[in-house]
């Protein structure tokens, strides 16, 4: 268990008369007490009580992992297939006396499964959401995570690097695709941030576009988003290619984005809000005429999770702290000729900004 960020949590239930939080299998579990855990059909919930040790009801065969993270044998709360779960949820819904209680769930993970056991053996049992307590905390990183994530920075980097003189005219997206994640875990990575995207000439107007058999052709653009995981940090990164040679307006479409990309960089800065990137990234996309051709959020969160608060987007007023880590990725998508992402990967400093993400922003030719 991570005790200063349980003593955070607990320090907020009790401002905010919260009995306990629960926290289902995911990043906010990983993040309070370092278990790894998956959803599954076999119910497994860390209850944080206002004070006291946390509690958990967990499989028997997951039981070593709440030892090893230091939690009390008394407070570990195992089942095993045999019995079933519910002897479990009453021990430790009476432990932790939360009948008539108030609790903070997680509005993405916890399952009408484990909610309904929760409410039979706690009768009167509420709930308010966990969510502005947990995104609260994660929000500023630590040194040791900002390490980690430029570690994956790095080791991502480094996959590119030895992909790209592989690259040929004539491969596929999914051979690209497949030989970035084998580059990825050369180069140290603990496994893969998401399955690579690798999207060529019209695919690349799709930004969320999934690698196909379409083999990559002269005179068009190719996105490349790819990512590391080191420790259980990740990094999202995204860098756009030229396949041969390139027509004027592709090359005007690379250097609006990169204009963009550069725009929104520089108003990182503690005296801006999460807003304020976004609208300069924009407005150098618009006057270059493709303000239509921008279709999402000019960034997001990045930590334990690829996605998670906050959200570099016009109207969203939250203000830069030190510590914050997001991405800056603006770009241009036309039907039917293609895109343009390119991607960093910041942190907000006392004084500034630091770029974790270093590849090159020049329109590197490939194939």
């Amino acid at each position: 268990m991570n005790k200063h960020r349980l003593a955070a949590i607990q320090t907020q239930l009790k401002k905010q008369n919260l009995a306990a939080m629960a926290l289902m299998p995911g990043p906010n579990l990983l993040y309070v007490s370092g278990m790894h855990t998956h959803l599954s059909e076999r119910p497994l919930v860390l209850l944080v009580p206002q004070s006291g040790d946390p509690a958990v009801i967990i499989p028997l065969l997951e039981a070593p992992k709440a030892t090893a993270a230091g939690l009390q044998a008394e407070r570990i709360f195992a089942w095993g297939d045999g019995e079933g779960y519910m002897g479990a949820f009453q021990q430790a819904c009476q432990a932790l006396n939360l009948a008539g209680q108030t609790i903070a769930v997680e509005k993405l993970y916890m399952r009408m499964l484990e909610w309904d056991m929760l409410e039979e053996f706690a009768a009167g049992l509420q709930r308010e959401y966990a969510d502005p307590i947990l995104n609260g905390l994660r929000l500023v990183k630590d040194a040791d995570e900002v390490a980690k994530m430029q570690k994956a920075v790095d080791t991502a980097e480094a996959a590119m690097t030895a992909l790209l003189p592989q690259i040929k005219i004539g491969m596929t997206e999914q051979q690209i695709a497949v030989l970035l994640t084998q580059e990825l875990m050369n180069a140290g990575s603990d496994r893969v941030s998401f399955g690579p995207i690798v999207s060529s000439g019209p695919n690349a107007a799709s930004p969320h576009a999934v690698p196909t058999n379409r083999p990559i052709q002269d005179g068009e653009l190719m996105i490349i988003d790819w990512g590391a995981i080191i420790d259980d940090y990740p990094s999202d990164i995204t860098r756009t290619f030229a396949v041969g040679e390139i027509s004027d307006e592709l090359k005007k479409m690379y250097q609006t984005v990169r204009a963009a990309s550069a725009a929104g960089v520089a108003e990182v800065k503690p005296v801006n809000t999460c807003s304020t990137i976004d609208e300069a990234a924009r407005q150098i996309i618009e006057d270059a005429g493709y303000g239509q051709y921008f279709i999402h959020r000019t960034g997001h969160g990045i930590g334990l999770e690829i996605h998670e608060e906050p959200s570099m987007m016009t109207g969203n007023g939250t203000p830069l702290v030190p510590g914050m880590t997001f991405t800056v990725e603006p770009g241009v998508y036309i039907q039917g000729v293609g895109g343009v992402r390119i991607e960093e990967n910041v942190l907000v400093t006392t004084d500034g900004h630091r770029l974790l993400t270093s590849f090159t922003r020049e329109l590197i030719q490939v194939g």
